[in-house]
């Protein structure tokens, strides 16, 4: 008797067990075979948060959103991001711990050039796909295997600079430039591509990263003979310092600066002194003004007021990098239908027809950016906006 009750106690102590191990199962986060993490280190902090921040924010309304929808075949992101504060070192540090111990399938991230470049080589050692969210055409070329961008190139905003310039008649250019890695690579992107675009570099100008007056550079600039024109090359708070300084110094020049400025943050530190100041960008800025047929319309048009409602600042063609990166990502795993990372960059090369904040991309074995000049708009600020350039 005492047998067969102790068999009966143990029986239903196993089934209270089994019904108290099954709840708490079910109240348990999904397990790591329901999600897929992909990762970012950016420049969320720091002289480069310009950058870093609405790249970072994007990610994570876009990653929540998709999530909302069901996930990417099924299974939900997870995003894992550390923040770099555009150090190399960091960057590179952050880029092994994604792939060595968060145990990502593909890196979206590297807000600098001088970031993406540090953690190209993980990327390609660990064979997880990287799109970069920098500027600088080494990123790209050479093509490395897993390496990709959504940014233009600083290649393109030199052709695209002086293709306007010669539009209206303006040969001969000065040129000051950030020493960092984009001031620098961009510098030596427009001495190659002048004198095939018909332009003449007459002065040459640089200034460090933590240079807060260009005027003795400036100056050089403004007493050199036949100068038509001025082209900052750099991004951060340099060109505003710089449009600060060419007020100061009463210099009327027509002035163009790179894609590395293409935010609100640009114009309300440079001031009025912003005031008529060209360069090129993405749609994105001015997603409002495109004509209604224009396919970007509705793309740019949706991230804008989508980033703009869920932050409550200004939008910036950094931002959009971060969703282009991330959106083109998503539909290459939805084509793989697969997690695994080489299949992942497989099909991100593989990208056709994909609309963006930054145009069309058209991905091949080799370009890894995918992007045409015609991507690029030229604008002008004009009332302390942005505008189409006449």
């Amino acid at each position: 008797m005492k047998s067969e009750c102790s068999g009966s106690n143990r029986g239903r102590v196993l089934a209270w067990v089994g019904a108290v191990g099954a709840v708490f199962l079910a109240a348990q986060p999904a397990s790591a075979a329901d999600t897929v993490k992909i990762g970012a280190s950016l420049s969320i902090t720091g002289p480069a948060s310009f950058l870093g921040e609405p790249e970072e924010k994007t990610l994570k309304i876009y990653v929540d959103k998709i999530n909302a929808q069901g996930g990417v075949n099924g299974r939900k992101l997870e995003l894992v991001v550390y923040d770099d504060a555009g150090d190399a070192n960091k960057a590179r540090t952050f880029a092994t711990r994604l792939v060595e111990e968060d145990k990502v399938v593909a890196i979206v991230g590297g807000s600098t050039t001088g970031a993406t470049m540090a953690m190209v080589p993980v990327a390609e050692d660990a064979k997880v796909p990287f799109i970069s969210l920098a500027g600088a055409i080494v990123i790209v070329d050479p093509v490395k295997k897993f390496v990709f961008k959504t940014p233009h190139t600083d290649r393109m905003a030199c052709e695209k600079i002086f293709a306007d310039m010669k539009k209206r008649g303006l040969t001969k250019v000065g040129i000051i430039s950030g020493t960092g890695g984009f001031g620098k690579s961009m510098h030596d992107e427009c001495v190659k591509v002048a004198s095939t675009s018909g332009v003449e570099i007459v002065a040459d100008e640089t200034y460090g990263p933590k240079d807060s007056d260009m005027t003795p550079q400036l100056t050089n600039i403004k007493n050199k003979a036949g100068v038509q024109a001025l082209l900052n090359a750099d991004f951060g708070q340099g060109p505003a310092i710089v449009m600060r300084n060419i007020k100061q110094l009463g210099i009327t020049l027509p002035v163009y600066q790179s894609h590395g400025v293409a935010s609100k943050s640009f114009i309300d530190l440079a001031g009025p002194a912003a005031e008529g100041v060209r360069l090129p960008a993405a749609a994105l800025l001015v997603a409002d003004k495109l004509p209604a047929n224009d396919p970007q319309k509705p793309i740019a048009v949706g991230y804008a007021q989508t980033y703009e409602k869920e932050t409550g600042k200004p939008v910036s063609t950094f931002g959009g990098h971060a969703y282009d990166g991330l959106m083109m990502l998503v539909e290459a795993m939805k084509r793989a239908g697969s997690a695994d990372p080489v299949k992942i960059r497989d099909e991100i090369e593989k990208t056709k027809g994909f609309i963006g904040t930054a145009g069309m991309f058209n991905m091949t074995s080799t370009d890894h950016m995918g992007l045409d000049l015609g991507a690029f708009k030229m604008l002008q600020i004009k009332n302390g906006d942005w505008t189409l350039a006449d």
